[in-house]
């Protein structure tokens, strides 16, 4: 694998950037391999990069029904953060945030990790107490948040409108600064030239159709488009097609799937310098690298296993904006798409261990995915090689659905699912 550096780059511009290597091969099945990823997302990719680097596990394929990162991955709006409410959700996403800090560096492969903030905004008094709440509990965990004025959401993200006379005027705002935004084609990109040059197989365009258990009930390997493949450990990283997977075992997760949609605005020039989020009205923004606006809507109000979505929620979300952002009223929307989220009852994530001997899945991150990508991977990648959760990701099993220790994140961290 060509190491990217400043010489590296002058050497190839030399040349008219003909002579760059493939970044990393569409590999053929093997008969067998020590472990099969299911899913060529962020998680997946990330997982057996994980499962190379820190385990020694090289022996690793990753199957993807499509092409590398043309699921969620390719379709969030990329915000970055870990300022939510409970002990074990806050310890997960700064697990991950921490892991983002250093991503670029650590792939040889520019992540566009940007620590811009993400602020979160407050419009009655029930979103200035719960808001306070999550700042106390977040310091506690050694999250970062702040509460701010008014005035000072405005003086850091400028385009803010803090007229009292609005129909949801903002009363304040808690900003975690280390939180942001990353580029979502590079994390899959760079996890997956990383994991290629440590030795994993990436197959592309390969349905699994079927998961082979043995007399013991073990898994014996995954049924595809293009044959058996045989191995001893699969990790499911699907994300809206998870219960789908789970069903080809035996298994009937307690997942429900939705489209998400999101959408973004004729290109302009700088002028958003953060993340905002809104929960009263569910919307939020950022602005990319391009010079969109990228906006996120909240979930369709209907089960779908569709990449697609209603109209009336991309008009409530825009309405939203406007009355946010009034600056931004006479802003023409270029593009709208939609992704499939998994759910959960409590909408926290299921990472762990299933019923089924060998088999480890990793889905209900509802619109929560891209923000945990490294973290998740990382903590997928130790359960699959110790056979057992980390501590991190320990309170995330299926088990808390059996004894009650539910993780509540729905209202508690600003998310729409």
């Amino acid at each position: 694998m060509v190491k990217f550096s400043a010489l590296s780059l002058f050497a190839k511009a030399l040349g008219h950037h003909k002579a760059w290597p493939e970044q990393w091969p569409d590999a053929a099945p093997k008969k067998s391999y020590d472990v099969i990823i299911v899913g060529a997302g962020g998680h997946g990719l990330g997982a057996a990069y994980y499962l190379a680097k820190k385990h020694g596990i090289t022996n690793v394929a990753v199957i993807e029904k499509g092409w590398l990162g043309g699921g969620n991955t390719g379709r969030n709006t990329t915000i970055i953060r870990s300022n939510y409410l409970y002990d074990e959700s806050a310890h997960l996403y700064d697990h991950s945030v921490k892991l983002w800090d250093g991503l670029s560096q650590d792939l040889n492969y520019n992540v566009m990790y940007s620590k811009r903030g993400v602020l979160m905004l407050a419009h009655n008094v029930h979103d200035v107490q719960s808001f306070k709440r999550h700042i106390h509990a977040n310091r506690l965990n050694g999250v970062d948040n702040e509460w701010l004025t008014p005035e000072e959401a405005k003086e850091y993200c400028p385009p803010l409108s803090i007229d009292p006379a609005a129909r949801y005027p903002v009363l304040g705002a808690a900003l975690q600064r280390r939180g942001g935004t990353a580029r979502h084609d590079s994390v899959a990109w760079g996890y997956a030239r990383a994991a290629a040059a440590l030795g994993v197989d990436i197959i592309q365009n390969c349905a699994v159709t079927g998961i082979r258990r043995g007399a013991d009930g073990a898994v014996q390997g995954v049924e595809t488009q293009r044959g058996f493949i045989g191995a001893k450990k699969i990790g499911v990283s699907a994300a809206g097609n998870s219960s789908l997977i789970m069903k080809m075992a035996g298994l009937d997760f307690p997942l429900e799937s939705y489209p998400l949609q999101a959408l973004v605005s004729e290109p302009v020039k700088p002028v958003f310098p953060c993340v905002v989020m809104s929960n009263t009205v569910h919307a939020y923004m950022s602005q990319s690298d391009k010079g969109e606006l990228v906006i996120g809507a909240g979930t369709d109000q209907y089960v779908s296993y569709s990449q697609r979505g209603a109209s009336h929620i991309i008009e409530h979300n825009i309405a939203a904006i406007c009355e946010i952002f009034p600056i931004f009223r006479r802003m023409r929307m270029l593009r709208s798409w939609a992704g499939t989220v998994d759910v959960t009852p409590d909408r926290s994530a299921i990472l762990g261990k299933t019923p089924v001997k060998g088999l480890y899945v990793n889905c209900g991150w509802g619109t929560g995915g891209f923000k945990a990508t490294p973290g998740a991977a990382d903590l997928l990648a130790w359960t699959i090689a110790k056979d057992e959760p980390h501590r991190i990701n320990a309170p995330f099993t299926l088990e808390r659905f059996r004894n009650g220790r539910l993780i509540d994140e729905a209202a508690a961290a600003a998310v729409a699912h």
